[in-house]
């Protein structure tokens, strides 16, 4: 895997237009929704683009259609399921990097231009960030250790805390360049989350797949692109 040290030597000029895609199922996260949206929307460049892609639930593509109209409202036209919302969302985005943010998590200061940021080095095909925990309780339960966050979609203990070259991407908080897609494909569909089923993985398929297809290519992690993951009372419990 190429030396992030080295990145200097394959720089470009412009790493591209981004499309900042949000999968949405549930009316019981629009609060969150609505923050992610209004947050992502001031970090943007006026090439960028936002989408709100809406799972297979007419009443909430409804309702961020009159509420949202700042970005562009789709329904899903896949399997339902988080995979298929976001293969629906590459069949329609623009950009040349597509950045995929949870529904409950809401981007911090400087997000954005972290993420893009490492793509002006030509081998980069993924950015990855830190999701932090923002606990319903207002902390993690004692017997929670932090090395187990990443069960609860965020960033754990004993990742790097500087940009770094990972095996794969969290998906609160990630992306990857367009063209990657069209090599491999997208999210395999049979895998990942439908509705409240606690299944995932769909993103860390996609990543070790882009990294066979592309052996010189890189994935990388930069800490300084974060959000803050709320976590929902239901699984902070044994």
């Amino acid at each position: 895997m190429p030396e992030v040290q080295d990145a200097a030597c394959a720089k470009t000029d412009q790493p591209g237009s981004i499309t900042v895609v949000i999968c949405a199922y549930s009316a019981d996260r629009w609060d969150t929704l609505r923050t992610a949206v209004d947050v992502t929307r001031k970090q943007m460049s006026f090439d960028d683009e936002l989408l709100v892609i809406v799972d297979h639930n007419d009443s909430l593509f409804n309702r961020c259609l009159e509420s949202l109209s700042e970005c562009k409202i789709v329904g899903s036209h896949h399997s339902r399921g988080l995979s298929g919302a976001r293969n629906t969302a590459l069949d329609v985005a623009h950009g040349s990097i597509i950045v995929f943010l949870d529904d409950d998590a809401v981007p911090l200061d400087g997000w954005l231009e972290a993420l893009r940021a490492p793509y002006r080095d030509k081998r980069v095909q993924g950015v990855g960030g830190m999701a932090r925990p923002r606990w319903f309780a207002g902390q993690a339960p004692a017997w929670f250790p932090e090395e187990f966050l990443w069960v609860v979609g965020c960033s754990h203990r004993g990742l790097p805390s500087k940009l770094s070259a990972v095996r794969n991407l969290l998906g609160a908080n990630m992306s990857f360049r367009k063209t990657a897609f069209d090599q491999i494909g997208g999210f395999a569909e049979h895998m990942g989350r439908i509705g409240d089923r606690p299944l995932g993985c769909e993103e860390t398929e996609l990543s070790i797949r882009l990294t066979q297809a592309k052996p010189d290519g890189v994935l990388l992690y930069e800490p300084k692109a974060q959000v803050a993951h709320h976590i929902a009372p239901q699984r902070a419990s044994l």
